[in-house]
Order: structure tokens, then C-alpha cells, then sequence
């Protein structure tokens, strides 16, 4: 599978300095070299009273390597390397009751492998990518979240012709799960897969597909189908509004429509206080051979708050659809939100609990954040809760109220262009409850060190 990826990237590197043989020179001298170094150490200690007394460490360090070529005649070539190594760990890798799968490759090792590989045309406001690459959409993105994140393999339109308009087409093919989609243990039961695919990753067993590109159906449902056609609209023509409309036609899966609007104003009473206001709405229903349950969901989300100078804090709230007692009999995901390649745009999400898309969810989220940059240090901190209402019909464990906590602190040296340190935390409380009043919860510590250059 490695060779094959490289040697698609050597075709494509090939095919574009074939166009650029008249002046293959400065292609790619003027080209220019990005990337980021990583370092990624975290510390999960399971507790509550089902009694669970795992605790998960790990270290590693990798990022990516990008080469670009200069532009020549509209066309550049960009292909990047991936890598995720571990060091300090338990020397039993295989034990996911001491080591945290979630900063490495299949089976715990380290992984290397080409991660971007991509011909971007440009022709005045139009521009045009196909080959692998990243996105950021609401459905479909990269969640960041741990060594290295999610990948796709796309054909990408984008026009801005329109002032203060720009659409998008295009369809993707493949989808190469980043590393954090190894926590999600979809087949240990029917609970554990629905809590992967309402949390960003596959309904089957996925653990072992990070660094691979897999077809969009055959990643999320274990059924190969043509992948996930996506057109949008975003509106920006209007001061201070933002309208954004997005439909993924997932084939034999699911018609995915997303839309979201902001619009924030300067406060009457005092020119520094700028509150904001937004509003999103998902809705799925079944195309296709629905190789899930009759999907009939809808979520929707609001979210207020201000900001004044460096200080900004919101209140969010969201609810969704809930099932029938049969429909959650059936699985739980008729009224679910599906969200299989890594889609996190929800308003009362927590940096790891994600039930906000479980069926029947009510869930609501306050967030505060200073930047202390005013001081002289850029430093960031914020602060979050979430709280979460399961339904006793969402088709994962019993009606509970499940909590999260946590904070981040960024810091960004002046001394050293480019270098990031950022240190996180979370504190999932009745994440799982069981048929017997069981709960699971956890304490997780984060600490990463970015260099971009």
C-alpha cells in the first residue's frame, strides 16, 4: 500500500513538470518548503464506579513536510510527508491499558506516509484541486485533534466571482482516518459504534486504517459506494453577517444538508463590547440502498455572547431529534447525526465528549477565553463546560446526564518565530453509564509543542 502511494505522488510530480518543461527550471527553485514539527505527550486516567482503573500515556513526535511548486501558468504541484514516532512509552505497545493509541499508527507503531499529493489550477477567481489533500467543512474536516489528522482525496471547485459569494463543488472519493479516530473501538458493540459515528469516525472497525486512503462508504460503513458529492454557498456581503449553506450526497448513505449564521454588532452602550449571535441546523435523510437505519434526523444549535477587547465568552445551546423505543431497539441512528469523516462543527461540542449528536441530546455549553497579550505575554487561556441530557432512546446506555470541564492555555514565545506551546484538559464525568448504574469518566492532561515554519 506505502509503495503504491508513493509512486502515485512520483506520477502526478511527473505529469505536472511534463506541463511545466519550458520553464521546469524555476518551477520548482521558486518553489517554497512548509510544514510542522510536533511533539504530543497525554495522560488519561479512567475512574467512576464501574470501576474501570485504566490509565493511558503517551509520547510522540512527527508532523509534516510540504513541498510546493511555484505557479506556472495557473498550475503548482504540492505533495506532503506524514510521520507520527513514538519514544517514552511503555514498552508494550500493544497493551491499550498503559499506552494511548490515539498518537500512533496500526498496532501502535510508528507510521510514515505521503499525506498530500495534489495539482491546484487557478484562473482568475476560479481555482481548481484534485489528489489528496485536507479540508475544513462543517461535515467533512480534518479534527486536528491529535499526531496527525484526517486526509481526503478530492476534486475541489471554488469560484468567488461573485462579490462577497463563494461557491464550492466537488466530490470526494477517499477518506484517510488521522490518528485520534483510533480511540473509537466501533466493534466492541452496537453502543461503541454509535458513539464512533456520531463523534466523528466510522460505524465499523477502523482502528487499523490510519495512513491508508479508503473509499468514503467502505471507511464509514464497511459498503464501498461513489463517495460524497459536495456543493456550498457562503455569503459574507452583508458587514458583520455570515451565511453558510452546505450538501454532502453521501451514495447509498445519506443526503447531508448543513447550514449556519453569525452576525455579530458593536454594542450601543460602549464601542468595545461586540456581541454576536449564531444559529446551525444539520439535517440527514437516507439516499440510496441506506446501508443504515432510515435516517430522519435533525439537529439544530444556537449560540450567544460578546467579546470586549481580549475577552470572549458565549453560551451555546442544541438539541436533536429523538427516536422511537423500536428505532432505538434498531441501533439508534434513525434520528442520530452521522458524521463519519470527521465533521465537527457543533456549538456544544467538548474537546472529547460528543453526544450533543446522539438522539434525544439536549446539550448546552458556557465558554470563556482572555488573551493576555495586552500585558505583553500572547498567551490564551479559556475555560469551557458542557453539559449533556441522553435520551433513555438514543441507543447508547441509559438517560443520564453526562458533563465535561476543561481549559487550554496557548502560548506563542516572540522570541522564537512560529513555535507553539500549548498545554489542554478535560473531564468527562458520566461519559458511559451502564444497564447497572455504572459510570465511566476520565482526567486527561494534554501538553503539545508546534513549530510551523
Amino acid at each position: 500500500m506505502k509503495k503504491k502511494i508513493v509512486l502515485s505522488a512520483v506520477v502526478l510530480g511527473i505529469t505536472a513538470s511534463i506541463h511545466a518543461a519550458d520553464d521546469l527550471s524555476s518551477m520548482f527553485s521558486e518553489g517554497k518548503t512548509s510544514g510542522q514539527i510536533r511533539e504530543f505527550s497525554v495522560d488519561r486516567e479512567y475512574q467512576g464506579s464501574a470501576g474501570n482503573t485504566t490509565h493511558r500515556r503517551g509520547n510522540a513526535i512527527g508532523g509534516h513536510l510540504k513541498l510546493e511548486t511555484a505557479d506556472f501558468k495557473g498550475f503548482t504541484f504540492a505533495t506532503a510527508f506524514y510521520t507520527t514516532n513514538g519514544f517514552l512509552n511503555d514498552t508494550d505497545y500493544t497493551d491499550l491499558s498503559k499506552v494511548d493509541p490515539t498518537l500512533f499508527g496500526p498496532g501502535n507503531e510508528n507510521l510514515s506516509f505521503i499525506g498530500e499529493a495534489y495539482l491546484n489550477y487557478k484562473s482568475g477567481k476560479t481555482n481548481f484541486k484534485a489528489g489528496r489533500q485536507t479540508l475544513e467543512t462543517p461535515m467533512a474536516g480534518g479534527d486536528d485533534a491529535r499526531m496527525i489528522r484526517n486526509l481526503f482525496e478530492a476534486y475541489m471547485l471554488t469560484n468567488t466571482d461573485i462579490d462577497g459569494v463563494t461557491l464550492r463543488a466537488g466530490h470526494i472519493a477517499r477518506f484517510s482516518q488521522g490518528t485520534f479516530g483510533r480511540v473509537y473501538n466501533a466493534a466492541a458493540d452496537q453502543a461503541n459504534a454509535l458513539l464512533s459515528v456520531t463523534s466523528g469516525y466510522s460505524y465499523v472497525d477502523s482502528r487499523d486504517q490510519v495512513g491508508s486512503f479508503v473509499n468514503m462508504g467502505t471507511y464509514a460503513v464497511g459498503k464501498k459506494t461513489d463517495g460524497v458529492s459536495v456543493v456550498s454557498v457562503v455569503y459574507k456581503g452583508i458587514e458583520n453577517l455570515k451565511l453558510q449553506v452546505w450538501d454532502y450526497y453521501a451514495y447509498d448513505l445519506m443526503n447531508i444538508v448543513y447550514g449556519q449564521a453569525d452576525y455579530s454588532w458593536t454594542c450601543l452602550l460602549s464601542d468595545s463590547v461586540k456581541p454576536y449571535v449564531a444559529g446551525q441546523f444539520i439535517k440527514e435523510d437516507s439516499v440510496g440502498s441506506e446501508y443504515l437505519d432510515s435516517l430522519n434526523s435533525l439537529y439544530v444549535g444556537a449560540k450567544f455572547g460578546a467579546k470586549i477587547e481580549n475577552f470572549n465568552a458565549y453560551i451555546a445551546y442544541s438539541q436533536t431529534t429523538s427516536n422511537t423505543a423500536a428505532e432505538a431497539a434498531a441501533g439508534g441512528t434513525a434520528n442520530a447525526i452521522l458524521t463519519p469523516w470527521g465533521g465537527m462543527s457543533a456549538f456544544t461540542q467538548g474537546m472529547v465528549t460528543r453526544h450533543m449528536y446522539l438522539a434525544g441530546t439536549k446539550a448546552t455549553k458556557v465558554f470563556a477565553s482572555y488573551n493576555f497579550k495586552g500585558f505583553g505575554p500572547d498567551v490564551l487561556v479559556d475555560t469551557y463546560y458542557a453539559s449533556f441530557d441522553t435520551s433513555e432512546t438514543s441507543g447508547y446506555g441509559v438517560a443520564r446526564t453526562a458533563t465535561e470541564a476543561g481549559y487550554e492555555i496557548i502560548y506563542h514565545p516572540k522570541d522564537v518565530k512560529g513555535l507553539q506551546l500549548r498545554t489542554r484538559a478535560n473531564f468527562p464525568r458520566d461519559f458511559h453509564e451502564n444497564s447497572t448504574g455504572g459510570t465511566t469518566g476520565w482526567s486527561e492532561y494534554r501538553l503539545i509543542v508546534n513549530y510551523n515554519f
